[in-house]
């Protein structure tokens, strides 16, 4: 008849550690929680660290963005990339068919532009640029730029001459703007017309005389 070996019962029993092997796992489990402290340290450092750089580049951003949006104000007249006209190649000229005028009557005159440059430029050919002056003797009588005007841009070729019939109805300017029918009419004598540039004060006409009676 077969023995049949007894079931095994109870509980297992724990391995015995000696006091140098406690100590070693002692050992282990600061070291262990040494490197979790520090590691966890690092981490939220290296958190820190970016929130503040992303604040700090976010800050600097809107700072420019605040900066362009200053400067970004369109210019109210954009450079065309075609140079002003210089003096040296312009020339005024000044002509009138009366040579006479009547005491509270008007006078035209014909006020041209000459430009002898090689290359295209521009000029302001309103009466606010190209005056009109009006003098007897030492007394300037009247200037046609007395009053505020739009600017006329003339864009001139070599050869090019611009032509305006500029009228002068014999009365005074006064100060400032005034309207002509609100301003005195000037005595019977000789008067001197002279055409001159505002931009080019040494640029002008010759004078051209007539007589107010």
């Amino acid at each position: 008849m077969a023995t049949r070996t007894p079931a095994r019962t109870g509980k297992r029993r724990k391995r015995k550690l000696s006091e140098k092997q406690r100590r070693i796992y002692r050992r282990r489990r600061i070291v262990v929680g040494v490197v979790l402290v520090l590691v966890l340290a690092l981490v939220g450092f290296c958190v820190y660290s970016i929130g503040r750089g992303a604040f700090a580049v976010g800050a600097l951003v809107a700072g420019h963005d605040v900066g362009i949006a200053r400067k970004a104000v369109p210019d109210p007249t954009p450079s065309t990339g075609v140079r002003d006209c210089v003096e040296d190649s312009i020339s005024l000229e000044l002509s009138t068919t009366a040579q006479t005028v009547p005491v509270g009557g008007s006078i035209d005159f014909a006020a041209g532009i000459v430009y002898s440059g090689t290359v295209s430029c521009l000029i302001d050919g309103s009466d606010a640029n190209r005056v009109l002056t009006i003098t007897s003797g030492d007394d300037q009588v009247w200037r046609s730029d007395s009053c505020p005007v739009e600017s006329r841009m003339l864009m001139m070729a070599q050869g090019d001459k611009d032509i305006q019939t500029m009228r002068w109805n014999t009365n005074r300017s006064g100060e400032g703007c005034v309207d002509d029918a609100d301003l005195p009419k000037v005595a019977a004598g000789t008067y001197m017309a002279q055409l001159s540039l505002k931009d080019h004060p040494e640029v002008v006409s010759q004078q051209v005389p007539f007589i107010v009676q």
